[in-house]
């Protein structure tokens, strides 16, 4: 291996942030009808279809393999929804392992793809299935194609200093769930058997859905600047990418923020952080002052649990988390705690 630093292997998990910015600082779309393009932050792209704006996210699911086809659907309309749009039309390509592909592993993953998008309101419109050499178990890539107005589209550039940031539901929901789901025998002599029957169940309830959630939000009005939700890297990584497009900081409190109790259980088991663990179900929010009490009783009234955990503050303050009156950076690391966890049984 040369010391080129193009040829250094990458650990399992997302692209390091930086290696993505470079990339994405030089692509460039002629097509003006891109509203919204590839940038640090933004899980979807927006484009202009003569008057109506079509909201297009890309996902795959990795980590899971129980019920994949319900995460792809979920995570999907999710990206969508936190631009404020309704997702609409769900397509899907199944890879399933050479060797172990069998009829009942695909109807199993097609029966919670139809049962998600029932749930969502979501036609699904088309995709592509194959079995793939080199696979130890299937891999699911979903997209997601959704449609809003352009005076509510929510993204991520118009946070302003001042912003207070909503979370929602609490952490980290899905991290929590695919632990309990894929690793039993390893939590069975850590974690309590009911515990741990409760942490499976997190998939469903609350879910890792936050459409509901992000509609909602939206329906306040222009006060929501920005929403997200916080996925591979946990709240950490969420909360870093929310501000990522306008260059802003920002501080959180630690006490402020609900870490779910079967998260603090498994978490502590395995010697894992919640706060960058997978994080789906959770729903960031960055609200004008004024607009705060709009978005909470909105978001209440449809008995989602939120709560009021930040403030976007200038670039100078940088990435922030407050506890017990001290003040120390916010640790954003590179690959989330399932990523490190699979490496470190």
């Amino acid at each position: 291996m040369t010391g080129d630093i193009r040829q250094k292997l990458l650990p399992v998990g997302k692209l390091p942030i930086d290696h993505l910015r470079s990339f994405v600082t030089h692509l460039s779309s002629p097509d003006p009808r891109l509203i919204v393009g590839p940038r640090i932050g933004e899980d979807a792209a927006v484009i202009d279809a003569g008057g109506r704006y079509l909201v297009v996210s890309t996902d795959p699911i990795t980590f899971a393999t129980d019920r994949i086809g319900w995460y792809a659907v979920h995570i999907n309309a999710n990206d969508v929804a936190v631009m404020g749009a309704r997702p609409l039309w769900f397509s899907i390509v199944v890879l399933l392992p050479e060797g172990r592909a069998t009829s009942q592993m695909f109807e199993a993953i097609m029966a919670d793809v139809r049962s998600a998008c029932s749930e969502l309101g979501v036609t699904l419109c088309g995709g592509h299935t194959e079995i793939t050499r080199g696979l130890d178990r299937p891999i699911v890539i979903g997209q997601t194609i959704g449609e809003v107005e352009p005076a509510r589209l929510v993204r991520k550039d118009r946070i302003q200093v001042g912003d207070h940031i909503l979370l929602t539901s609490g952490i980290a929901i899905e991290g929590t769930a695919i632990l309990a789901r894929e690793w039993p025998e390893r939590l069975r002599d850590r974690v309590d058997v009911d515990l741990l029957a409760r942490a499976r169940r997190l998939l469903v309830t609350p879910g890792i859905s936050v459409v509901s959630a992000a509609l909602a939000a939206a329906d306040v009005g222009d006060v929501v600047h920005a929403m997200h939700d916080p996925t591979e890297g946990g709240l950490a990584s969420g909360l870093s990418e929310l501000v990522a497009s306008s260059g802003l900081g920002l501080r959180v409190d630690r006490e402020r923020i609900h870490v779910l109790p079967e998260t603090a259980v498994i978490s502590a088991a395995l010697g894992l952080d919640p706060l960058n663990l997978l994080a789906s179900g959770a729903l960031v929010i960055a609200v004008a002052p004024d607009g705060v009490d709009k978005v909470l009783a909105s978001l209440r009234a449809r008995r989602i649990a939120v709560a009021v955990i930040g403030e976007i503050l200038p670039a100078t303050e940088g990435l922030t988390i407050s506890e017990g009156g001290r003040i120390a950076p916010l640790e954003v690391r590179e690959r989330d705690e399932i990523a490190r966890a699979w490496d470190h049984p």
